[in-house]
Parts: C-alpha cells; sequence; structure tokens
C-alpha cells in the first residue's frame, strides 16, 4: 500500500509538489496519517517557476511520467502558485492549501522552524539539481564557472559549505557574513530570494546570510569575481535577468535522474540563458500539516 500511495504521490508536486491530501470524513473515523491520505482534490502550493504555467506544469509532469517510467503518476486537482516562500507557508498554515513540496533539505529546514509542519518523504521522482543562470551571451562566464564548481566539489569545498551552513543548522538562523571584496574585480550582480532556505536565506532584516553567502564568497575568489547580492522574489527571476537587473540567477532548479543524468525537461524551463553544471543535488519532499 505504501509502495502505491508514494507512487500516487509523485507527481503531484511543482518544485517538487506530491500530492496527498483527503476527502471529507465522517467524524467518528480517525484520519489517516498524512503521508497516505489520498490526492483527490488536494489544493497543492508551489513556488512559481521560470517559463511554466499550470498547464505547463501538467505537460511537464506527463512528460517526467513518460521519462520516469512512473504511469501511476497523477497531476494535481489544483496548482496555486505563489511567488514567495513565506506566502505559501502561511497559505498552508491557514489552510488555504493542503500541502506543498520543496527539496529535501529546504524541507527539512521549514519544518524545523515550524512545528506545526511535518514532512511527507516518498523519495519522490526526478531529483533536483540547483544551478546558476546568465543570459547565452554569458556562455564563457558560465563555462568559468563550471570549472570552479568541479573544483570545489572535487576537493570537498561543496560538501564541507553544505555541512556548516545547511546540514548542521537545524532550524536555526544561519550566521551572516560579508562576501570578501577583491579590488579591481568585476562585480556581478546576484539575485538571491530567500524562498530555498536553508539554501538561499534573507534574514528579517533584508541581509542574505548562510549558504548562498558562503558559496558566492568562495566562488568569487576562485573566478576573480565579485558579488553584490541582489534580493529578488522566485517568481520575478526570469525578468530580473532578461531586464539587466540581475547579471546572474543563484539558483535555477534542474531534474535529473536516479543516476544523476539530467532530463530533457527542467522545472524551470528557461530559454536563451547559460545554465552551469548543478553545486548541489537534492531529493524531493512534501510538506504539510501535522
Amino acid at each position: 500500500m505504501k509502495r502505491l500511495f508514494g507512487l500516487l504521490l509523485a507527481l503531484v508536486m511543482l518544485l517538487t509538489c506530491a500530492g496527498c491530501g483527503g476527502g471529507d470524513k465522517k467524524a467518528e473515523e480517525p484520519a489517516p496519517p498524512a503521508s497516505e491520505q489520498k490526492s483527490e482534490g488536494s489544493k497543492i502550493g508551489a513556488l512559481m517557476p521560470i517559463g511554466l504555467d499550470e498547464e505547463g506544469y501538467k505537460r511537464w509532469t506527463q512528460d517526467i511520467a513518460e521519462v520516469e517510467g512512473q504511469t501511476a503518476y497523477v497531476t494535481p486537482q489544483k496548482v496555486t502558485f505563489f511567488d514567495n516562500m513565506n506566502s505559501m507557508i502561511m497559505a498552508l498554515k491557514s489552510k488555504q492549501i493542503d500541502r506543498f513540496a520543496a527539496p529535501g533539505r529546504v524541507g527539512a529546514y521549514i519544518v524545523a522552524r515550524n512545528d506545526d509542519f511535518t514532512l511527507i518523504d516518498n523519495n519522490l521522482k526526478p531529483i533536483l539539481g540547483y544551478s546558476m543562470a546568465m543570459e547565452e551571451k554569458s556562455a564563457a562566464q558560465i563555462d568559468e564557472i563550471n570549472k570552479a564548481i568541479t573544483a570545489m566539489k572535487d576537493d570537498g569545498t561543496l560538501d564541507k559549505l553544505i555541512k556548516e551552513n545547511i546540514t548542521d543548522l537545524g532550524g536555526a538562523d544561519p550566521v551572516a557574513k560579508p562576501i570578501p571584496v577583491i579590488d579591481g574585480a568585476e562585480t556581478l550582480k546576484v539575485a538571491v530570494t530567500g524562498d530555498m532556505p536553508a539554501l538561499d536565506v534573507i534574514l528579517a532584516d533584508g541581509t542574505p546570510a548562510g549558504f548562498n553567502v558562503a558559496f558566492l564568497g568562495e566562488l568569487g575568489k576562485r573566478i576573480n569575481k565579485n558579488f553584490e547580492l541582489v534580493s529578488v522574489e522566485a517568481g520575478a527571476r526570469g525578468s530580473a535577468l532578461s531586464s539587466g537587473q540581475v547579471d546572474i540567477l543563484f539558483w535555477v532548479l534542474g531534474t535529473y535522474g536516479q543516476d544523476g543524468k539530467a532530463l530533457p525537461y527542467p522545472l524551470d524551463n528557461m530559454k536563451g540563458v547559460a545554465i552551469s553544471v548543478p553545486y548541489m543535488m537534492d531529493n524531493r519532499v512534501g510538506v504539510t500539516l501535522k
């Protein structure tokens, strides 16, 4: 039974929207565990992806189902898109939606900070990869970033930054540290959102903190660039890049098979951009009320 529900839940995600809600129940009947509730009538929350609307998302889920070979996938009954994580969290708390989903590290951080939330872990497919993105004319710059990311993986730096700034945090606020400034180096404006904690965090006072700052500080040293962080809502990332408000997006989401091979259907369906190799991979989990 768990395997059946795991398959049924897998597609009810956008950014990873997992379906697991219930219909009406008689008062005397105990509610089933959150991870075993049916998906019929589910109200699903999702961060607005780049290049996809609700219909595009449904096509995306169908395409992924075919590629992954999971014919039991179903599309969500209703998807409500949000431009930022805070509004989606509040919608879940007020029961405007039944659940939303997130990459595993993000979901764990959010649940650690909200006692009324719980995780739905079903090893949902596909897995996600975080990459950086620039306009296509900056492909040479992305090649330089790719080399630096690969080197950071090989020498253990990325694992160390992830452990210190994400894994070991629990639900605590990350530390805000300034990015070192390199005299005479070019400055690139980077869009950060605060919508992928603890990967991408902006503190209550508006200060970016944690992994995004630590990672960009290390990357800047390796490619001899300064980074200026610009706060942008997740749903506005595409327009911020195309309008020249920023030079680079800190995260876009790609989709990958269990073997780590990139799938032809990325969640952020960006056109005319150069996208880096992933600097972090993550599983997919749902978040719902206890």
